[in-house]
C-alpha cells in the first residue's frame, strides 16, 4: 500500500547526539545514527515497505516529517519503523510520570480513643512494616457513642501516631474529622530516609532504592 503523500515543509529529524547519557532513549538509533547500509523499513501505519538502503530510508522517513528508528538492531537487516521519536519519547515519559510504584498499596491501620498502650504499640509497629515496603497507610480513628463529645481526645491519639511515625512516612494532608471518625493518608519516605522504631527488618529487605533499568526501543509490530 503506497504512504500518502508528503507534507510541505519538512523538519529536521529528531536527533539529539548531545543529550545526556542518562537519557534512557539515548541508546535508540535513529536516523543519521543508524550505522546498518540497508534497513528493514516499516510505515508508520505499520506495514512493510521492505528493504531499502539506510539513506533512502532516512530521506524517506524526512518527506513525512517523522523520524526513521530502529526497533530491531539485532534482526538481519535491522528492522526500523518510520515514526515520530519527539512524540513517543513525550508519551513515554508521561505514561512513567503517572505510574505508580508496581506492588504499591494501600494498607489501613483502626485506632480507638481509649487504645491501650500495647496495642497501640502493635497498630504502630505493622504501620510501619507496611510503609517499609512501600505502601501507603490510612490512619482511621473511630468514635463511639459518647466518645463524639470528646473529639480533642482522638486527635490527639493520631497526634501520638503521626509523631511515632515521622522516621518512616508522612502524612499528605493534616487528620481531618469525617462523621464520627478522623481519617489521615500517609505516604512512605524515600527508602533510605525510613528508619523504623518498632518494625524490626528482614536480613534481606534492601535499605536503599532499586535502580532502574534503562527504557526498551519501541517494539515492532
Amino acid at each position: 500500500m503506497a504512504l500518502p503523500s508528503s507534507p510541505s515543509g519538512a523538519r529536521t529529524p529528531y536527533n539529539r547526539d548531545n543529550r545526556r547519557n542518562n537519557d534512557p532513549f539515548a541508546a535508540i538509533r535513529r536516523n543519521l545514527r543508524i550505522k546498518s547500509p540497508q534497513v528493514r523499513v516499516i510505515s508508520p501505519e505499520g506495514r512493510q515497505l521492505g528493504i531499502m538502503d539506510t539513506p533512502k530510508a532516512i530521506a524517506l522517513a524526512m518527506q513525512f516529517n517523522l523520524d526513521l528508528v530502529e526497533v530491531a538492531a539485532a534482526a538481519t537487516p535491522p528492522v526500523c519503523r518510520i515514526m515520530d521519536f519527539g512524540k513517543y519519547v513525550y508519551e513515554e515519559q508521561k505514561k512513567h510520570a503517572h505510574s505508580k510504584p508496581a506492588g504499591a498499596k494501600l494498607k489501613e491501620i483502626e485506632f480507638t480513643v481509649r487504645i491501650e498502650k500495647g496495642d497501640f504499640n502493635t497498630k504502630v509497629r505493622h504501620a510501619e512494616e507496611f510503609l517499609d515496603h512501600g505502601n501507603k497507610v490510612k490512619l482511621r480513628l473511630k468514635f463511639r457513642g459518647r466518645e463524639m463529645a470528646h473529639t480533642e481526645m482522638g486527635f490527639e491519639v493520631m497526634k501520638r501516631a503521626l509523631s511515632d511515625l515521622e522516621t518512616m512516612g508522612t502524612p499528605d494532608s493534616p487528620p481531618k474529622l469525617n462523621g464520627k471518625q478522623i481519617n489521615v493518608m500517609l505516604s512512605p519516605l524515600p527508602v533510605n530516609k525510613r528508619k523504623p522504631k518498632f518494625h524490626v527488618r528482614e536480613p534481606n529487605q534492601p535499605t536503599a532504592p532499586a535502580k532502574t533499568e534503562p527504557e526498551s526501543p519501541p517494539a515492532a509490530p
